[in-house]
């Protein structure tokens, strides 16, 4: 009871105790003894809080934790509340903390055999490993959810699945992502559902058009686009004009690219700030470019950058808000359980207080105890301390790779500038045009001239001191190149990142990566590279 008075007080503390939907379930969960209907108003209230107030509805959570417990029947109890956590924190994009959740989930559930609710985590841990873009998992759980709804023959999640499975394929495989889409249309034929056909539909003009089968491909897209014009569901438009445009970029179609563009930021301008947007920017920036319009599509690339500087503050400020709120939610912990303990001590001096020598044992025993509880504070400020200094070089690290992104698609850009004022100037008949695009080539050029990674290295230097010196120092055979990739590794970049980065290939950069393993001596193979570069750095 005591754990529901001290939840009670918190709200009220913090001026959350309104009128509001949630204030009749808060008033039954103060008033009720059973552990059971404690623990479902718990997860009732943190759903109805998730939306208004995030940082409630995960101590609501908590508490159905620790009231779960303490049930009869804890397991089963405990394991609907962590898919309960699961779910709170899969709405928030906090995929890692999500996926621990379920997995404690699914492994209560599968030693009680309750198939039903393994199979909903699955569906979770299908979509979370997609996202991680761990291939192999999340093919494994949406197998096992395909053979579960071919025996309960529901149609409609079997194409959902396929056409899952078929977007997991379609960056490797083409031939195998034909096949599952394929499969998909041929169940969807049979369904009254539209929206479900133009997913289908919209993902098999994508593959032709990565075959290179242009004829299939402008098929399928004229068939989605259609089926745009009888649906209202936002998604699937937004899903539709965005692979469209795309497609027309990469087919030089710049006037369909910039019209189905045009569309899909429409449709999404009460979200500007988002993935979708961020792409389309993108290539609407491309399609004026390759239109020969380089103001707009200087225009349109300010906007992408924007969008993409804004989506990494969100990111950022999200990883934050999760740090703060374990933070919060532990120093709580320990004041309430410190704050108990201290009205028990109380309690038994009061009992004591006739006998004077225990009277004395009990004040030293006060005093020795505020000084550990001024010692765990102390050390719990220590700690936050040092996860803000390593926030602070997390994001002066972020800084730096962003900075080197935007130089080198500038100088993209600059690029097919000069390249185009070259042909507009053998074309000039007069003189004096000629003479004025060269002064301009002079001062394009010139702004091309600086070395991006060596700057990128100057400011590098600045934010980890003495880093490539110490390198310098233990290998002083390593090239430029190694340099960066060390820098960049030192990061702690996965592949991926550093292909975007540098603008080479997925595979490149891993063989850059193996040769650099040789070149430091690290034949170990369970010595991880980035922690070893980590290990040279004096910051």
């Amino acid at each position: 009871m005591h754990r529901i008075i001290f939840l009670i007080l918190f709200i009220y503390c913090n001026g959350g105790y309104s009128q509001t939907p949630s204030e009749t379930l808060i008033d039954s969960l103060s008033l009720t003894q059973d552990p059971l209907k404690k623990i479902e108003l718990c997860k009732t209230i943190a759903d109805e809080l998730t939306d208004s107030d995030w940082e409630k509805a995960i101590i609501y959570l908590d508490f159905a934790e620790e009231e779960a417990q303490d049930t009869k029947h804890s397991q089963l109890n405990l394991a609907s509340v962590y898919v309960a956590k699961g779910e709170l924190y899969a709405s928030k994009d906090l995929l890692d903390i999500a996926l621990d959740y379920f997995l404690k989930a699914q492994e209560i559930y599968k030693a009680k055999n309750n198939e039903v609710e393994v199979v909903k985590i699955e569906h979770y841990l299908a979509l979370i490993y997609a996202q991680f873009n761990n291939k192999e998992k999340a093919l494994h759980y949406f197998f096992k959810l395909y053979d579960y709804q071919v025996k309960n023959n529901d149609s409609i999640k079997i194409v959902k699945i396929l056409n899952n499975i078929g977007t997991l394929y379609i960056k490797e495989d083409l031939d195998s992502a034909l096949y599952y889409f394929n499969k998909g249309k041929q169940i969807v034929r049979t369904l009254d559902n539209h929206d479900l056909l133009g997913y289908i539909t919209t993902n098999l003009g994508r593959v032709y058009s990565l075959k290179g089968d242009t004829i299939q491909a402008n098929t399928y897209f004229s068939k989605s686009i259609k089926l745009t014009q009888n649906t209202s569901n936002k998604k699937f438009k937004l899903f539709a004009f965005g692979a469209y445009s795309k497609y027309s970029l990469q087919e030089k179609q710049y006037d369909s690219t910039i019209y189905y563009a045009n569309k899909a930021l429409d449709l999404n301008s009460d979200n500007a700030y988002s993935f979708s947007n961020q792409n389309t920017t993108n290539i609407l920036s491309k399609a004026y470019e390759g239109k020969g319009d380089y103001k707009t599509a200087v225009h349109y690339f300010k906007r992408y950058d924007q969008i993409r500087d804004s989506l990494n503050v969100e990111e950022k400020a999200v990883n934050l808000e999760r740090i703060k709120l374990d933070q919060d939610y532990k120093i709580r912990s320990k004041i309430s359980a410190l704050t108990e303990e201290k009205k028990r001590f109380k309690l038994y001096i009061a009992g004591l207080i006739l006998l004077l020598g225990t009277l004395v044992l009990g004040m030293l025993l006060i005093r020795y105890r505020n000084r550990n509880i001024k010692s765990l504070l102390v050390q719990e400020q220590l700690k936050i301390k040092h996860q803000d200094l390593h926030q602070d070089l997390d994001l002066k690290n972020r800084e730096l790779i962003g900075k080197a992104m935007t130089e080198i698609h500038r100088k993209e850009i600059y690029k097919n500038i000069l390249t185009d004022l070259k042909a507009v100037k053998l074309k000039a008949v007069k003189k004096e045009t000629q003479q004025a695009i060269d002064v301009i080539l002079q001062k394009l050029q010139k702004d091309m001239d600086s070395d991006i990674w060596k700057e990128f290295e100057l400011s590098f230097e600045q934010v980890h001191k003495s880093f490539f010196e110490n390198l310098a120092l233990h290998h002083p055979t390593l090239t430029p190149k190694d340099r960066r990739l060390c820098a960049l590794l030192f990061m702690d970049l996965t592949t991926k990142e550093i292909s975007q980065i540098t603008g080479q290939s997925f595979k490149t950069v891993e063989n850059s990566r193996t040769r650099l393993r040789k070149k430091l001596e690290l034949t170990n193979e369970k010595v991880n590279l980035s922690t070893y570069l980590n290990s040279l750095s004096v910051n």
